[in-house]
This record gives C-alpha cells, sequence and structure tokens, in this order.
C-alpha cells in the first residue's frame, strides 16, 4: 500500500526533507514507483516535490561521498 496514502496526505510538501529522502537512492535517483510501493498519483506529486527540493538546495542532485 502507498505510504502517502496510508497516512492521508493529500499533497506531498517539498519542504518535508525526511520524508523525501526515503525516495531517492544513495546515488541522487528518484526510486521508481514498483519499488516505492506508492500510487501514480502520490508518485507523481513526489517526483514534482524531490525536483522543486533540488532547486531550492533541500535535497542534493547527486549522492555527495
Amino acid at each position: 500500500m502507498c505510504k502517502f496514502c496510508a497516512d492521508k496526505v493529500d499533497l506531498v510538501d517539498y519542504k518535508d526533507v525526511r520524508r523525501l529522502r526515503s525516495f531517492v537512492s544513495d546515488r541522487g535517483k528518484i526510486i521508481p514507483r514498483r519499488i516505492s510501493g506508492s500510487c501514480a498519483r502520490h508518485q507523481r506529486q513526489l517526483t514534482h516535490a524531490i525536483k522543486r527540493a533540488r532547486t531550492v538546495a533541500l535535497v542534493p542532485y547527486l549522492a555527495t561521498e
């Protein structure tokens, strides 16, 4: 089941960095829907939120070594 549906989240917020980091791999890639288990609606919101957070420099584009 989708983690966002279980928590009854209507909109994925780009400022919630702790939640977004769990959907980004250690190499900096967004985890696909089939692995993360999120529904299509929330996966689209999640992708958009991660891209916004990267633009504002809350989430890195690449993994730091």
